[in-house]
């Protein structure tokens, strides 16, 4: 029987992938306004102001979807093809490992999950960025679910079906 977490993570990357059909200007209004919601505090406490004149590119390969994230003057903003700085690239599933704290940037990185290419002093302080972020400051349900798809994520990951299918896979 399948699990609520595992159904939601079938589902969520076909639907997920759905945001590249998505015009970059509603895909922008919604990424930035989530972004003023959440990151308010770290934004005004000078958190990402090492985005400040730079640009990071987010890139979710396996959904075809990419954003440019800098620091302008009114907080966090979006463009679709600002030069880049800074690129992490990566599948839904490890930024999700990421956001939910199951796993840190550096063992995706070194397990070759996450790439990071640019100026490699903005990706060190992008990390620890990362790791400065307190999830206690985000919405309750927002990161209870996060954890909870993440430790699914996790768990698919240990079961030996997942193994098997990653060996035939090389």
């Amino acid at each position: 029987m399948l699990n609520p977490a595992r159904f939601v993570l079938r589902v969520a990357a076909p639907v997920l992938a759905l945001g590249r059909h998505t015009p970059f200007p509603v895909q922008r209004l919604l990424i930035e306004q989530s972004m003023a919601r959440l990151f308010a505090e770290p934004v005004a406490d000078g958190s990402f102001d090492c985005l400040r004149g730079r640009w990071l590119r987010l890139e979710v390969s396996d959904l075809g979807l990419a954003w440019n994230l800098t620091r302008g003057r009114l907080g966090l903003q979006l463009n679709a093809r600002a030069p880049a700085d800074l690129v992490i690239r990566g599948n839904w599933r490890d930024f999700l490992l990421l956001a939910s704290r199951h796993e840190d940037p550096d063992t995706l990185f070194f397990r070759r999950r996450l790439t990071v290419e640019g100026d490699t002093e903005l990706g060190l302080e992008i990390k620890n960025l990362i790791d400065s972020l307190d999830p206690d400051d985000l919405p309750p349900r927002l990161w209870r679910i996060l954890r909870w798809l993440g430790a699914e994520v996790v768990t698919d990951e240990r079961s030996p079906t997942a193994a098997t299918a990653s060996e035939i896979s090389m």
